[in-house]
């Protein structure tokens, strides 16, 4: 089975919220919920990764040490096994803006749950709840 590694970030804003996206239509899983970020190209760290996909999707610059990460989802889809470190980010310069025809929700971490997401994204929660309680 396949590999596949795609990086992840919980953007948390001045209040506690944490931002989430909604896959459009036309991607797999579309209508789903997800933390924002994506697939790590060969021979680039999932950090760069990251910051790459935090500029293309949401049109914010993140630097490196503002990076922290905190767990990892470890998911078997049918045709391929999804590794996806998560990077708690409380600091970006710009403004998040949805750049890829994705609609963006800052949303509580106790009400993350009520939004459907991948299986993959769901098991992060509980450590997001335990960080920011």
């Amino acid at each position: 089975m396949r590999l596949l590694l795609v990086t992840a970030a919980a953007l948390i804003d001045a209040d506690g919220r944490v931002l989430i996206a909604q896959r459009p239509e036309g991607k797999a899983l579309a209508g789903l919920w997800e933390f924002p970020g994506g697939k790590v190209e060969a021979g680039e760290r999932p950090e760069i990764a990251l910051i790459r996909e935090l500029g293309e999707e949401l049109g914010i610059k993140v630097e490196e040490p503002c990076l922290a990460p905190l767990t990892f989802a470890s998911h078997a889809y049918p045709d391929f096994h999804l590794l996806m470190p998560l990077y708690v980010c409380r600091r970006w310069q710009g403004f998040v803006a949805a750049r890829e025809g994705q609609a963006l929700k800052w949303a509580w971490p106790g009400d993350l749950r009520n939004y459907p997401m991948p299986p993959a994204d769901a098991p992060l929660i509980p450590a997001l709840i335990d960080l920011l309680g």
